[in-house]
Formats: C-alpha cells, sequence, structure tokens
C-alpha cells in the first residue's frame, strides 16, 4: 500500500488559506494572503526539499489545483517547477470537467474510492499539498498516513483514551455533568 502524506502550510491557529501571496485565495474576504512568506528560511527550504527527494505524486484538492497550475508552469529554472511540473497529479473536484496541466489526471467518481485505489496501486509516495477541504474527506475515510509540516507529526495508531478522573465522581462532577446533559 502506498504512503499518503500532507505537506502543507498551517499556522498553529489553523489556517490554511493563501499562504503564498496576498491575491492567491482570498475568498471570504481573508485579508491575511502570504501569511507564511515572512517565515521562509534555510529550514523550510530544506524541509521542503527533503519531501521533494523521494518520487511522489500529487494528490490536490480543485482551489490548490488551479493555484498550482496558474503558477507553476510558468516558472523556469527552478528545480521545485521542474518537479511539480512533471510529477503524475491527482485532481479531486466536482466541479472541474478538464485538467490541462502537465500529467495531470481528474478524479472522476466517488473521491474515497478512488483514493482508495491510489493507495492500493503500485507507485511511489501520494503527497497532498493545500487541499484543506480535500484533507477532510481523507481524514473522514483514515487515509493519511503522515502529516509533514515544518516538524513532523508521525501517526502512531489509533488514540488510546484515558481518564485523569477519580474512580468515585465528586458531588461538583456529578453536578457538572447533569449540566452538560441539560444544555
Amino acid at each position: 500500500m502506498r504512503k499518503l502524506t500532507v505537506n502543507t502550510f498551517v499556522s498553529l491557529d489553523g489556517v490554511m488559506q493563501a499562504p503564498g501571496g496576498p491575491e492567491e485565495d482570498p475568498t471570504g474576504g481573508f485579508p491575511h494572503g502570504g501569511w507564511s512568506v515572512g517565515y521562509w528560511d534555510d529550514g523550510m527550504m530544506e524541509a521542503m526539499a527533503e519531501a521533494s527527494r523521494q518520487p511522489y505524486e500529487l494528490l490536490l484538492g480543485r482551489k490548490t489545483y488551479e493555484i498550482f497550475a496558474a503558477h507553476w508552469p510558468h516558472v523556469s529554472d527552478d528545480p521545485i517547477a521542474d518537479q511539480l511540473n512533471s510529477v503524475p497529479k491527482h485532481v479531486a473536484s466536482t466541479t472541474l470537467d478538464r485538467v490541462e496541466w502537465n500529467n495531470s489526471t481528474l478524479i472522476e467518481g466517488d473521491v474515497a474510492e478512488q483514493v482508495a485505489r491510489l493507495k492500493d496501486q503500485d507507485g511511489p509516495e501520494i503527497q497532498v499539498q493545500g487541499s484543506w477541504g480535500l484533507i477532510q474527506t481523507l481524514l473522514e475515510h483514515d487515509f493519511i498516513d503522515e502529516f509533514r509540516v515544518l516538524a513532523i507529526y508521525e501517526r502512531a495508531g489509533k488514540i488510546e483514551a484515558g481518564s485523569f478522573a477519580l474512580d468515585e465522581p465528586t458531588e461538583a462532577e456529578i453536578e457538572r455533568r447533569r449540566g452538560l446533559e441539560e444544555s
């Protein structure tokens, strides 16, 4: 089974929108386009290069595909652009009827079924970049094997819940629980 990783720029308060520039994605009145630019340094470039060192294919949502397809094919003499322009790209969209960026394929039908098939095929790692809406679908179906940000958070398996609660709840705890039931 192929590994599916998410490589995305997300702020600690959960912003994934428009990291690259003010006009990249102002939908919903988002005023902070380009928020990640001030944080680029050698460490960021090394993290980007590391994610690109091994063979991979891209899995993109519509918005990220449109942003990338309007930018990367027009960048020359850049190893990141060369790689993005040449790798196979799978695009999840319910509104596009065609994709024209080199080596792009539109996912037709049920996205979850198609991603499951992609993961089952032989081939390189599948990387998701951006694509916050697609990520929600991938999470819902437990397809993501690893999230990569400047630090890498690798899945350790299912969450095992525990409790710090007292063996016998206090009267205050019982009252608190009753309040939850009533609200």
